[in-house]
C-alpha cells in the first residue's frame, strides 16, 4: 500500500470512527434521559434498539472496542428481558459501568482504550461577530481546545451554512450586519427547529433588560458582555454543548425487616435507581463508607436502635451532613414525626406509599442533594473539586483500586512563573490562565478522571485505571500543547507553561504519602528548568 492510499484509508476509517462515536452519543443521550424518568417497557426498547444499531455499525466498521461494549449491554438488556423486564441494583450498576466506558471511548486523548480519538464536539461551532478580526482569533484559539469554529461575515453566508449543516453552537453580537439584526437572525435560524441549538449572544456593551429579554425570546440560553475572550466563551459552550457524563442516584436503605427493604428496593429499582440494602443498622459507617449514597431511607423503628439515634450518627460525621435522610415508617403521629424530623431527618413518608409518591421524593430529594454537594465540593473560579475533595477522591480511589488490584495514579501540577503573569498583566488575567487550564484540563481528561484545584495556581489529578506511563504520556501531550495557546494582552501576547509530577499507587502507600510523592516529583520538575513532566521514583 503506497502512502497516499495509507492516508486515504486512515481518513474513511476515521470518517467511519465518526459514524460509530455518533451512535455511541445517542445512546449516551437515551441513558442521560433515564436518570430523570421511570425505565418503562417503551423506554427499555429503546435503549436496547439504540445499542443494536451500535453493535450493527462497529462490526461493520471494523471498531473493536465499541463491540465488545454493546455486545455487552445486550447481553445485560437481555438479563432483564429474562427477567420479564424487571430491573435490580446488580443490573443498574452494570450498565452504567458499560455507559461510564462508553462515555470515555472518544473523550481521553492519547488513552490506550481511546480506539479513535475523536474531539467532543463533531459539529463546528458558527461565529457571527461584527469584528471580522475579533471572530478569526477567537477560532484560532478555540482549535487549541479542538473545537472547530465557522466565521460568518454575513447573514446570506450564515443562512446557507445553516441550510445545509447545524451547528454545535452558535455565538452571534446582537448587533451583527446592523443594530438589533444579530436578535433578529438568530430567532430567524431558531425557528421551526424541533430541538433548538444552543445559542449564545454577545454583545461589547452593557445591555439593558428590553434586549436581554429579545434575547431570551429568541432562544438565547446565555450572554457575554465586554471583551469576548475565549476562556469565558468556552465556560459557556462547555455548559450548552457538553454530554455530561450522568450517573443513577445511589440510595442505602436501612431496614430491620427484610421483606420491606425488597419492596421498596424494587420500587426504586423499576426508576433505574441504584439500591443497598442493610438490615443491621450497626453496620451503616462502614456501609456508607463503601457505597457513597446520594440518600439514606431508615425505618423508625428497629431492635438495634432508633431512626432518629441512627440519623444523629451519621450526622456526627462531616462527610454525610448533607446526604438527605428519609424515613419511611407506619408511623402516623404527627407529632413523632416533627421530632424525627428534628433529629437529622429531611423527609417523613407513613407507609403504605404509593410507588409513584416514593419514587419522587427520593428523586427530588436526591438530585437537590447532589447540586448542594456539588456547590459545596467545587471552587468558585474554576468549577473543578476544592482541595479538601480532591484529596478525599484520592483516598476513595485508592481504596477501590488496591481492594480491586487496579492501576492508579496521582498528579500534582503547577503553572510556571504564574507570579510574573499577576505582576505583569494583573490578577484578571491570572484568573483567565487559571480558567483556560481548567477547562483545557476538562477537555482533555477522561470523564472518569478527577480533577481538582489545589490552590492558587496549582492542580491535582485523580487518574483511575492508568499507570504511571500511561499518565506521564497524556500529561505531557497536554503540557505541550498548551503552551501554544496564546493570551491577547498589553504591552505584549502571553503564553504559559506548567511543571507536573506523577505518582502510581505502589504497595502500601495511602493518599496523604501518594500526594506527597506527587509534590516531590513536581518539585523536581520545578528545579529541572519547569515546562516539563516528572515521575517520582518509587526506588528513590
Amino acid at each position: 500500500m503506497t502512502a497516499q492510499e495509507d492516508t486515504s484509508h486512515e481518513r474513511l476509517k476515521n470518517h467511519f470512527a465518526q459514524r460509530v462515536t455518533h451512535q455511541a452519543r445517542q445512546i449516551l443521550d437515551i441513558w442521560q434521559r433515564l436518570q430523570t424518568q421511570e425505565w418503562s417497557p417503551s423506554r427499555l426498547a429503546e435503549f436496547s434498539e439504540a445499542n443494536l444499531r451500535l453493535l450493527r455499525f462497529a462490526q461493520r466498521f471494523d471498531q473493536p472496542e465499541h463491540t465488545e461494549l454493546a455486545q455487552a449491554t445486550h447481553a445485560v438488556l437481555q438479563q432483564v428481558a429474562d427477567n420479564r423486564g424487571r430491573l435490580n441494583s446488580p443490573l443498574i450498576s452494570d450498565l452504567n459501568r458499560l455507559m461510564q466506558r462508553l462515555s470515555r471511548t472518544s473523550l481521553r486523548h492519547g488513552d490506550p482504550l481511546a480506539q479513535v480519538a475523536l474531539p467532543p464536539l463533531r459539529k463546528p461551532i458558527y461565529i457571527l461577530v461584527q469584528d471580522l478580526e475579533r471572530a478569526k482569533r477567537l477560532s484560532t484559539q478555540l482549535e487549541f481546545f479542538e473545537l472547530s469554529a465557522v466565521v460568518f461575515d454575513s447573514p446570506t453566508r450564515f443562512r446557507m451554512a445553516m441550510a445545509d449543516r447545524h451547528p454545535a453552537a452558535i455565538v452571534i453580537e446582537v448587533d451583527f450586519a446592523g443594530p438589533g439584526q444579530g436578535l433578529a437572525l438568530a430567532a430567524q435560524a431558531q425557528a421551526g427547529l424541533e430541538q433548538k441549538l444552543p445559542l449564545l449572544f454577545f454583545s461589547q456593551h452593557e445591555t439593558d433588560t428590553p434586549t436581554r429579554l429579545a434575547a431570551v425570546r429568541a432562544g438565547g440560553q446565555a450572554f457575554l458582555t465586554g471583551t469576548l475572550e475565549v476562556s469565558s466563551l468556552l465556560e459557556k459552550l462547555e455548559v450548552l454543548t457538553c454530554v455530561a457524563h450522568y450517573e443513577p442516584y445511589k440510595v442505602l436503605i436501612i431496614d430491620d425487616s427484610r421483606a420491606q427493604a425488597l419492596h421498596t428496593e424494587r420500587l426504586l429499582n423499576t426508576a433505574g435507581i441504584i439500591t443497598r440494602t442493610l438490615t443491621d443498622p450497626i453496620q451503616t459507617m462502614a456501609e456508607l463508607a463503601d457505597f457513597q449514597p446520594d440518600l439514606i431511607i431508615l425505618d423508625m423503628y428497629m431492635p438495634t436502635c432508633t431512626g432518629t439515634e441512627l440519623a444523629k450518627v451519621i450526622r456526627h460525621n462531616d462527610r454525610y451532613v448533607s446526604v438527605p435522610i428519609i424515613y419511611l415508617s407506619a408511623e402516623d403521629d404527627m407529632d413523632k414525626q416533627l421530632d424525627a424530623m428534628s433529629e437529622g431527618g429531611d423527609d417523613f413518608l407513613t407507609k403504605p406509599i404509593k410507588p409513584h409518591h416514593l419514587i419522587t421524593t427520593v428523586r427530588n430529594r436526591a438530585v437537590r442533594a447532589r447540586h448542594l454537594k456539588a456547590r459545596m465540593i467545587r471552587d468558585s473560579l474554576t468549577g473543578l473539586y476544592n482541595h479538601t475533595h480532591i484529596l478525599q477522591l484520592l483516598e476513595d480511589c485508592s481504596f477501590h483500586a488496591r481492594r480491586e488490584n487496579r492501576p492508579l495514579s496521582f498528579a500534582m501540577l503547577d503553572l510556571d512563573h504564574f507570579k510574573r503573569v499577576n505582576d505583569s498583566y494583573g490578577h484578571p488575567m491570572g484568573d483567565r490562565v487559571i480558567k483556560s487550564l481548567a477547562l483545557y484540563l476538562k477537555q482533555r481528561l477522561r470523564k472518569t478522571d478527577f480533577i481538582g484545584r489545589y490552590g492558587g495556581e496549582e492542580f491535582a489529578i485523580v487518574m483511575p485505571d492508568t499507570d504511571q506511563e500511561s499518565a506521564y504520556s497524556v500529561l505531557d501531550q497536554i503540557r505541550e500543547r498548551f503552551c501554544e495557546i496564546h493570551y491577547p494582552a498589553h504591552p505584549t501576547d502571553l503564553w504559559c507553561s506548567f511543571s507536573v509530577g506523577v505518582v502510581q499507587l505502589h504497595g502500601d502507600s495511602d493518599s496523604l504519602k501518594m500526594a506527597s510523592q506527587a509534590d516531590e516529583a513536581l518539585y523536581l520538575a520545578k528545579k529541572n528548568g519547569r515546562n516539563q513532566v516528572q515521575r517520582f521514583n518509587q526506588q528513590g
